[in-house]
């Protein structure tokens, strides 16, 4: 491998995807690769790309113009989810050399030799049936937080997904691995790390997807909470079904994992769930929801919903309208319906059309802005932890508060990745909330 050539990164999709692509650039340092910003003159560019949304393939090719106009001789290379379904499509983009699958993607540097440009796109990838095997990964983005990996794949045959075809069945990582790179991201300074998989609350099946549980996702927990260092844990997104009790009651009584959970809906209505496969009834999430505000009334909970599914009516899209106004939720992400190729919802009748889609959606990011705001409003006049992120965004440092409550602050860069003891006071016109400190430090930089 040449040496001190310089390799760039751009990621699309999911904290899962950071994780996985900060794993690869590992790779490429340990190659005798430098690491440049995507803007900069590279001679790789690496684009990790996702799958889930209409919009993220198409700003594929947006990139690779991107990554031509900075260095026109650079070699161009595809991995991830996308790069799975549809090699062939990113192969004839012009300007890409490479596209490598589920199973290729960390071996990438043996598949590069001497980084001159390819007549065509040469493709590597896999039947999904082969990526029975776990690569355990982790993010560091920026100093206070990061994302580690702890489970792959999916079994869920939900209607309009993709990912079981782009990542394969359900595998998880070992329980010792797992602890192993909480250890090493603690050893780095980093004060939080957030929990990210396919279908995490499955965590369990063994390296290579066997049914063989030798830990579950209580187990993972119950033991990372205990790893030194690390003084903050926050499960990224769970399915209500596999969101249990115990867990529940452990992140209540935790020393490290915050009151903050994100949970899929994807409907409010019984009828859509159905369609969608979805593993649950709208019961079953009231009963979660409950369950969590009865032992942490501060938890903050997010919800993932879809609008303009294959037969939603608007008496079904008001159902789920009036269900999460009725919930105690904290803010929504809002996604619209948009059919994927190999999926059993692409085929469905009842096609919703494209401006009834935009305009429920609207909707849903409006319940969503006022559902924020009153939690956020329920939180004022109380004491809470904020972590303190990198950046002077206008003259001020922003932070989350255990519970994600967004606040802002005076620039200092003293408090970046520290933790302090504030009380909100007020919320801003920008919608974040204002703060005063109750106390010194509690955990230096």
């Amino acid at each position: 491998m040449i040496m001190n050539k310089k390799v760039a990164f751009y990621t699309l999709g999911c904290k899962l995807n950071f994780s996985e692509t900060s794993t690869i650039a590992r790779n490429f340092n340990n190659e005798g690769f430098d690491r440049v910003d995507f803007a900069e003159k590279a001679d790789i560019y690496v684009i990790n790309t996702c799958s889930v949304t209409e919009n993220a393939d198409k700003r594929f090719k947006t990139i690779v113009k991107q990554a031509q106009k900075a260095n026109p001789d650079a070699f161009v290379a595809a991995v991830g989810c996308y790069a799975q379904l549809k090699p062939q499509e990113l192969a004839d983009v012009n300007g890409v050399d490479l596209v490598l699958g589920a199973t290729e993607k960390f071996k990438i540097t043996d598949y590069i030799n001497d980084l001159s440009k390819n007549d065509f796109g040469e493709v590597h990838s896999c039947e999904i049936e082969e990526a029975d095997f776990y690569v355990g990964s982790y993010s560091i983005g920026d100093r206070t937080r990061a994302f580690l990996k702890v489970q792959d794949g999916c079994d869920y045959k939900c209607t309009y997904c993709t990912i079981p075809l782009a990542r394969g069945i359900s595998r998880s990582d070992t329980m010792a691995n797992v602890l192993e790179n909480a250890r090493e991201i603690s050893a780095k300074n980093i004060k939080e790390i957030v929990l990210t998989g396919v279908n995490i609350g499955d965590y369990g099946k063994g390296e290579f997807g066997n049914k063989k549980h030798e830990h579950t996702f209580l187990d993972l927990v119950t033991e990372l909470d205990k790893v030194e260092g690390i003084e903050r844990l926050r499960i990224s997104s769970i399915e209500p079904n596999l969101l249990k009790n115990d867990t529940i009651d452990l992140v209540s009584k935790s020393r490290a994992f915050v009151p903050h959970f994100h949970i899929p809906l994807q409907s409010g209505s019984n009828d859509i769930l159905k369609k969608m496969k979805r593993r649950y009834m709208r019961e079953l999430y009231v009963d979660r929801v409950a369950k969590i505000k009865e032992v942490m009334p501060h938890a903050c909970i997010g919800v993932d919903v879809i609008v303009g599914f294959p037969g939603e009516t608007d008496e079904h899209f008001l159902e789920t309208y009036n269900f999460l106004t009725d919930l105690d939720i904290s803010y929504l992400h809002v996604f619209t319906y948009s059919e994927r190729d190999n999926t059993e919802a692409a085929t469905m009748d009842n096609v919703v059309p494209n401006n009834v889609r935009s305009k429920r959606s609207k909707m849903l990011r409006g319940l969503s802005v006022k559902k924020r705001r009153a939690f956020y409003e329920s939180q004022l006049k109380s004491t809470r932890t904020v972590l303190f992120e990198s950046e002077n965004k206008a003259g001020y440092i922003h932070g989350f508060t255990e519970n994600y409550v967004k606040v802002k602050t005076p620039w200092n860069p003293k408090l970046v990745n520290t933790l302090h003891q504030v009380e909100l006071t007020e919320i801003d016109d920008d919608g974040l909330v204002r703060l005063k400190f109750v106390e010194t430090l509690i955990k230096a930089n």
